[in-house]
């Protein structure tokens, strides 16, 4: 990354006698790789510190993007180089976002009880209110439309001012006269909540409650909470619990699916207000903060003249009004604050907003020195790492280190104090060149996502893996695709070890310059360009192409020992599972091979086994050239599982036995070689299949025995494909044949027509005795160049129709 500018003062580099590796970490305070020493002077603790989540709604790729590339981090210093990491996360923050989402919540859900059935019809009150809110919405978020359009005008007035199709309408706000737009990419969204609303509140009058709230509920929730905030008791918090509970819940579900390692500490901000209050009053004593009506103030004025940096991680956005003001939320216009540059550290409560005692009035913390605060208080003046995304470098991060700084510096005399060593910041997850966002609505759920066959929990990961944690990364098909064959190929590796694992295997040393040894080169090879990956600022992409590339070493490999083999897949499951790829994973067991999901249930194997040995030895035998039926019906005979009650085994019991009985048959009745393998194909694509347990053949690999494994995503995928082309090729020869099938029916429709009758129309007046025309229908003799062309068809229909008389 280039720097943007200098950074005021220059780093201090932490110092330890302890044994380090070499690692170094891209560090936004110095926008450069550093060399990573921990506070502790053994150099064997650190500490991390990781911004929460605003949990006000279901957690998006967006954060799924944050969180895995932090615990990625977080698992490579623990698991791989060996620090013992203090991981700390806060949680439930009052943000403004949650105080307002919250109440929005809580008056919706209220005026929709009051309503009655929501299977009930829609009254004339709740329309009135719906239009109403429309109303507000459109004033606040439309200004291009008129202030007091009715309601039947909503949608030409949309289709006038910004266009009739809500996809292709621009990502800017138009200014009147026709001068360059400023940018607004809310405005989407607004336009189709509009247009969503207009549609039922001028529409029909046949939908239930229920369906109708469907399409308001994005206008009444401003409207209602404008309407009733100043009514809610402030010191009852639990209207702001019962939301931030819920989504916070969810998000570590989510991150549990995602096999993202829980915080070893999660702080909420509600458990230490008494804290942040003084924190904030030591600030006041230092002399880098005041009080005004509207709460308490951080002067970075006062900061700065005492000689202490403010705005280290983004110096060049300190003056960035835009900026300023969105850290600022409900309290970006106040008048009160001596400079804009000024932050809140304090903000008074107004009416509808949760509030908490202090010695300037009723009020909440500021949005910065929560994380300050919760930080401080398991990690004291300093810490090793503070993790984000890159949107909170400027002035969330910013601010926490000045204010954190301020706390900590021996009043406004005192010398520079570093709070955090080392700040990494992760990149966006952007979909069309577009941050995800809540506030845009252009964002997937991870919930969503799981649910569509292109993302698993693993799949996910390893598309993040594939960039670099600090750089932003983009979903599109050629992401997925990548991610689709890298997991392919480790999937086809570990099976294929699991299958040597299951074998005898030799215990023969390999030798200098056999093929065992140029493999076991190359995981030496692998190790040393994978641990400079790690130590180059956690370099993913770099590792996972290692990965790769070690696997394409050994599928190029042939006549390899057992034991090398598995030298390979033992390290290889280390890193994936260092990595976090195998939520089953275990790295003290050494021997462990592959990762979970390679392995078919344990109720289908005494019977999955035995059927797929008999499948070997049928397919063997029909394809030699000599057919032995009585081998097979004894093969079939001896073939045994043991008698099972479980229910789970009933469905693998019953294809085994099936199984068995065709081959028997087919034996019998000496069918040809074609029958058997048609029969061990249904076998393998349509009765395992559909127990989700898949043999692959290898016989182009010599291999005469398949390998039994569990459907994954990529075989899934892989069929569909193969369908999709056999059946645009079944159509495109049916249509082709269809057509074949018409012009050869309209041909024979062509030949029963005599040559001598053909010209006989409205065209012609005259023709001789052969039925050639001699006159067009004006009476005119038909033209030399005419009468050519009519003697060439007409010769043409003579064969034909003497053909079709023949055939007759």
């Amino acid at each position: 990354m280039a720097s943007k500018g200098p950074t005021q003062p220059p780093w201090t580099k932490p110092t330890s006698s302890a044994t380090l590796p070499s690692l170094n970490i891209y560090n936004s305070l110095t926008r450069r790789k550093d060399p990573f020493v921990p506070i502790d002077p053994s150099g064997k603790n650190v500490t991390f510190y990781a911004c929460g989540p605003t949990p006000y709604d279901d957690s998006h790729l967006g954060h799924a993007k944050n969180y895995v590339s932090i615990d990625i981090v977080r698992r490579i210093l623990k698991d791989y180089f060996g620090f013992n990491v203090k991981f700390v996360m806060n949680s439930t923050n009052i943000d403004d976002k949650i105080i307002i989402r919250a109440r929005q919540q809580f008056f919706l859900a209220r005026f929709k009880e009051q309503q009655g059935d929501p299977k009930g019809p829609v009254t004339d009150a709740v329309k009135e209110t719906a239009r109403l809110a429309l109303k507000q919405f459109a004033q606040k978020n439309l200004e291009l439309l008129p202030e007091d359009l009715l309601t039947d005008q909503y949608s030409s007035a949309l289709d006038k001012a910004y266009g009739t199709d809500a996809e292709q309408v621009a990502l800017a706000t138009k200014i009147a006269d026709g001068s360059a737009a400023t940018v607004n990419p809310k405005l989407k969204g607004h336009i189709k909540t509009a247009r969503a609303a207009v549609e039922v509140v001028h529409g029909p009058g046949n939908l239930n409650l229920s369906d109708f709230y469907d399409k308001v509920d994005d206008i009444l929730l401003p409207y209602l909470d404008a309407k009733y905030k100043t009514e809610l008791d402030s010191s009852d918090y639990t209207i702001f619990s019962k939301l931030t509970e819920k989504y916070e819940n969810r998000f570590f579900e989510d991150m549990g699916r995602l096999n993202v390692l829980y915080p070893d500490v999660l702080i909420k901000v509600t458990e230490v207000v008494p804290e942040i209050v003084d924190f904030v009053q030591k600030i006041i004593d230092n002399g880098f903060a005041y009080a005004t009506s509207d709460g308490v103030w951080f002067d970075t004025d006062a900061f700065e003249k005492a000689g202490h940096p403010y705005a280290r991680l983004e110096p060049w956005n300190k003056t960035d009004q835009e900026l300023l003001a969105d850290g600022e939320g409900s309290l970006a216009q106040t008048d009160t604050k001596k400079s804009v540059s000024h932050f809140a550290l304090w903000k008074a409560s107004k009416p509808g907003e949760p509030a908490w005692d202090s010695p300037w009035g009723a009020g909440r913390p500021g949005w910065h020195i929560e994380c300050s605060v919760m930080a401080s208080k398991e990690f004291g003046a300093a810490m090793d790492l503070h993790a984000g995304g890159v949107d909170l470098r400027f002035p969330h991060h910013d601010n926490e280190l000045a204010q954190s700084e301020a706390y900590y510096a021996a009043g406004a005399s005192g010398g520079n104090v570093q709070w955090v060593n080392y700040f990494i910041h992760t990149g966006h997850l952007s979909i069309a060149g577009m941050k995800m966002s809540k506030s845009l609505k252009n964002f997937t759920t991870i919930r969503e996502a799981l649910e569509r066959p292109e993302w698993t929990p693993r799949t996910m990961r390893i598309c993040f893996l594939q960039g670099a944690w600090a750089e932003g990364a983009e979903i599109s098909e050629e992401l997925i695709k990548q991610t689709a064959a890298w997991e392919k190929t480790m999937n086809n590796f570990f099976l294929k070890s699991l299958d040597v694992a299951r074998s005898a295997l030799s215990t023969t040393s390999a030798r200098p310059g056999d093929p065992d040894q140029k493999l076991l080169n190359a995981l030496e090879k692998a190790k040393t360009d994978l641990d400079a990956a790690l130590c180059d600022s956690f370099d993913t992409a770099t590792v996972m192409s290692t990965l790769a590339g070690l696997v394409n070493e050994y599928n190029v490999v042939t006549g390899v020992q057992p034991q090398t083999v598995l030298t390979l897949a033992r390290w290889v499951t280390r890193i994936v599972t260092i990595l976090g790829l195998d939520a089953e994973g275990d790295l003290a067991d050494e021997n462990r091979v592959g990762w979970s999901g390679l392995e078919i249930p344990e109720a289908a194997k005494p019977y999955v086994h035995p059927a797929s040995n008999l499948r070997d030895q049928v397919r063997s035998i029909a394809k030699s050239g000599s057919l032995d039926y009585t081998t097979i019906e004894k093969s079939a005979d001896a073939t045994s599982a043991p008698t099972s009650s479980n229910q789970s085994s009933q469905p693998y019991v019953q294809v085994l036995q099936d199984f068995q009985g065709q081959v028997k048959k087919l034996a019998h009745d000496q069918a040809p070689a074609k029958d058997l393998l048609a029969l061990c194909d249904k076998l393998r694509d349509v009765s395992l299949w559909d127990l989700g347990i898949y043999l692959e053949d290898r016989d182009h690999l010599g291999e005469k025995s398949a390998m039994i494994r569990p459907l994954d995503r990529s075989l899934v995928i892989e069929r569909a494909e193969r369908e999709q082309i056999a059946a645009a090729k079944a159509k495109a020869k049916a249509e082709k044949e269809a057509k074949a099938a018409e012009a050869e029916k309209a041909l024979r429709e062509k030949a029963k027509i005599s040559h001598v009758e053909m010209y006989k129309t409205d065209e012609y007046s005259e023709w001789d005795k052969d039925g050639l025309p001699t006159k067009d229908s004006k009476g005119e003799e038909v033209t030399k160049n005419k009468k050519k062309k009519l003697v060439k068809d007409w010769e043409k229909q003579k064969k034909l129709h003497e053909e079709y008389l023949k055939s007759q």
